[in-house]
């Protein structure tokens, strides 16, 4: 990828050598910051050196009367003004001026401070368009003129007020192991950024708890991201997660699949463990028959602060245990408890996000009484 604004825009900050003397450093760091724990050959999954990113999230600067995108620096010392972005998937980068220039022409820039892009691979686009101030109706009427010229959704976000034209998602098909899947992303929640990582992620992780048969239990399931996939691996799946907006959307997706053999729960994991082992009653578990399930396997997606001791023991009870992490440092910590019980058997590198430090991990264990 070239881009103008290396070495001076903060969202790429590894760009010397070019995408695949950065990706052999990034093997090579984890490497040996696994090696303790495993040291087979750890599979890498590329991204495409540009135009990966389905989400972007952009200031607005105004210089007098003309508006411009701009990201912090690198040195984090003002900002950079972003003529382009190579990161952005084509759909995003094609939107950006245009959309730009509209909102100058129906003067809707005024306090607007930021904007949101999140787009589907088939050119679905919801714009959230942020103010420090409250917006009238005439907004809403100019906005919508915009909306209609572009073919877009937009989304108007001020204090304590969200005005939504069109719809506030887009509905994004992955394709994995010859089969389509449909999410809707919700505007202002958690959506992978990368779609073509993200398909290698979910294939990898269907390949590594293939042939195992039973109940899947998943932690921490979002949206229903890896749920809704591995329906078609297991008899039935077992999924919590504490997000109210993230399990209403996966019960959608769910419906959207056409897939029936899932149950979500909307808890936290430390209160989820505590009624697995009998020690809360929860309204929220009443209606689960958890006699009824054979769960031999868990599948965890914690978010950066990795897991706790305690969901840590509890996980090490299953006899085959997937984790993908998007933090490495919190990964190599927990694999410190699971691997006093288990060992590790395969690993894998997702690259999510090229120019930057960042990797996904993704870590098979089984219990060492099984391998």
């Amino acid at each position: 990828m070239e881009c103008k604004h290396f070495g001076e825009c903060g969202a790429c900050v590894v760009y010397e050598n070019g995408y695949e003397y950065q990706l052999s450093k990034k093997l090579e760091l984890n490497r040996e910051r696994f090696k303790d724990f495993y040291s087979g050959e750890i599979t890498v999954f590329k991204s495409p050196e540009q135009h990966y990113r389905s989400r972007s999230e952009f200031k607005i600067w105004h210089d007098g009367d003309t508006m411009r995108y701009a990201m912090n620096h690198v040195d984090k010392k003002g900002v950079v003004f972003i003529e382009e972005c190579p990161q952005v998937n084509e759909h995003i980068s094609s939107l950006m001026p245009k959309l730009l220039q509209l909102l100058e022409d129906k003067k809707l820039g005024f306090k607007l401070f930021g904007a949101d892009f999140l787009s589907s691979s088939s050119g679905e686009i919801v714009v959230s368009l942020l103010y420090h101030r409250r917006l009238e109706e005439e907004w809403k009427v100019e906005a919508t003129k915009i909306a209609d010229e572009l073919g877009i959704y937009i989304i108007g976000r001020s204090r304590k007020q969200k005005l939504v034209i069109g719809q506030d998602f887009i509905t994004e098909t992955l394709h994995v192991e010859n089969l389509e899947y449909k999410f809707n992303y919700i505007e202002n929640s958690f959506t992978q950024p990368n779609a073509r990582v993200n398909e290698s992620m979910i294939s990898w992780a269907l390949k590594n708890l293939s042939d195992i048969g039973g109940d899947l239990l998943e932690l921490y399931c979002g949206a229903g991201n890896f749920t809704i996939p591995f329906a078609k691996k297991f008899d039935k799946v077992l999924a919590t997660e504490i997000s109210k907006s993230s399990i209403n959307a996966a019960k959608t997706n769910m419906t959207l699949n056409n897939v029936t053999n899932i149950e979500f729960v909307r808890m936290a994991v430390e209160e989820f463990v505590q009624a697995l082992d009998g020690v809360r009653e929860f309204r929220r578990m009443k209606d689960i028959d958890i006699n009824s399930y054979e769960l031999n396997s868990i599948f965890v997606d914690p978010p950066r602060s990795g897991m706790d001791i305690d969901s840590c023991n509890f996980s090490s009870r299953y006899g085959h245990i997937l984790y993908i992490s998007c933090n490495p440092e919190t990964l190599v910590r927990d694999l410190g408890i699971l691997c006093k019980t288990h060992n590790v058997v395969d690993m894998a590198l997702f690259d999510q996000f090229p120019y930057t430090h960042h990797v996904e991990m993704g870590v098979k264990l089984v219990e060492k009484g099984i391998c």
